[in-house]
């Protein structure tokens, strides 16, 4: 069976761990290769690039205004955030073109989104007349003009207007606002992910003409339409090449997980989770102590023992980590270091502070995950 476990003793975390072996680090630990990050990154700008598609990467499973600022360097105009707590801490680091993919709705958070556009240039996304005016209302009360995109929804059935005619109806609204400006349409065609990679390019492309279609009746209604947003990193590589579609949101392929190979971006994984071997009750049962609470066992898949062959399960409780051999072996031992593959980035970042960045075993760098806990 062929395997390879890391040996190393405890020694401080954070910026003390730089220039030492992540294999020295305190467990559970964070982990991201950062020469696969170099790489995805530089492949995804690339695919971006040849389709004449700007690149507005979400960062809600990256969450380190240090990464973003090396996506804008690869050519990102801005980023996208999931709430306006993670758009203050991007904004706060100087990233300034920020889209928010969630509706901000109620007197606090819209009265904090407008605020933002004092010190960036956000963007609200509505799909209704309520947030509309609610949003200018918070807009005139901070004396900002307030860009606003309107979502659509295009097949996922989640949030979102219907294609066309609603769509018209509500960019004339936001148009009739004075502290409003109509910039655009996104959708998340989230859905087509559940069709077979092999049969998927359709599905994208007739999801995406109900976008385009949107903006196209927005334009011959007189509302002129910067912005037609979609994707994701199941599909950027599709969704990147439908005419009329201006920016893609793909981000969680920077840093590669199990989810993002399962729907068929095949980038190399480079978040793990560093953990240490605490029992061998049998001969081919391993536990760690990396657990539910370090990384996340969901829907999305299962965390999966890096560089270790004759696994034949895994089992993920509150604070251990187990996998079955398939045949008795005395190692990992107790005390030795194993790798985990994440399963999901998106719902293993917010469990951690720091993510350390390593190249060549070595940590290189230590960013706190200045995103974490911000939900509201």
């Amino acid at each position: 069976m062929e395997q390879r476990t890391i040996r190393g003793g405890p020694m401080p975390s954070t910026c003390d761990a730089i220039g030492h072996p992540a294999a020295e680090l305190e467990t559970p630990a964070l982990l991201l290769d950062l020469g696969i990050m170099e790489s995805n990154i530089a492949r995804m700008a690339r695919v971006f690039k040849d389709a004449g598609v700007k690149w507005r990467p979400h960062t809600k499973g990256i969450k380190i205004p240090a990464v973003a600022h090396r996506l804008l360097a690869a050519g990102a105009i801005g980023v996208t955030c999931a709430k306006v707590s993670e758009a203050e801490v991007m904004a706060a680091a100087g990233v300034r073109d920020i889209l928010i993919a969630n509706q901000v709705v109620g007197p606090q958070k819209t009265l904090r989104l407008a605020a933002l556009c004092r010190e960036a240039d956000p963007i609200a996304l509505v799909d209704s007349s309520e947030n509309v005016r609610e949003l200018d209302g918070a807009a005139r009360r901070m004396d900002v003009r307030l860009r606003v995109v309107i979502e659509v929804n295009c097949g996922l059935d989640r949030c979102g207007v219907e294609p066309g005619e609603p769509v018209v109806k509500l960019a004339g609204e936001i148009a009739n606002c004075h502290n409003l400006r109509f910039a655009g349409v996104m959708t998340w065609e989230g859905h087509t992910l559940r069709v077979p990679l092999e049969q998927r390019a359709p599905t994208v492309e007739a999801s995406l003409r109900l976008l385009t279609a949107s903006a196209d009746a927005c334009r011959a209604a007189g509302f002129p339409v910067d912005i037609v947003n979609c994707g994701g990193t199941g599909d950027y590589w599709l969704s990147a090449k439908v005419k009329g579609v201006t920016e893609n949101e793909a981000g969680g392929g920077v840093f590669g997980d199990r989810y993002c190979q399962a729907k068929g971006a095949d980038h190399p994984i480079g978040l793990t989770i560093l953990s240490t071997v605490i029992s061998r009750p049998t001969p081919t049962r391993v536990v760690t102590d990396a657990g539910r609470k370090a990384m996340m066992l969901e829907d999305h898949g299962e965390p999966w023992p890096k560089n270790l062959s004759g696994v034949k399960g895994v089992r993920i409780s509150s604070e251990h980590g187990q996998f079955d051999l398939e045949a008795a072996s005395v190692s990992p031992r107790i005390g030795e270091k194993q790798e985990w593959l994440v399963a999901y980035g998106d719902m293993t970042l917010f469990l951690h502070d720091v993510l350390y960045g390593v190249r060549g075993g070595i940590v290189e760098t230590a960013w706190p995950i200045l995103g974490r806990g911000k939900i509201q």
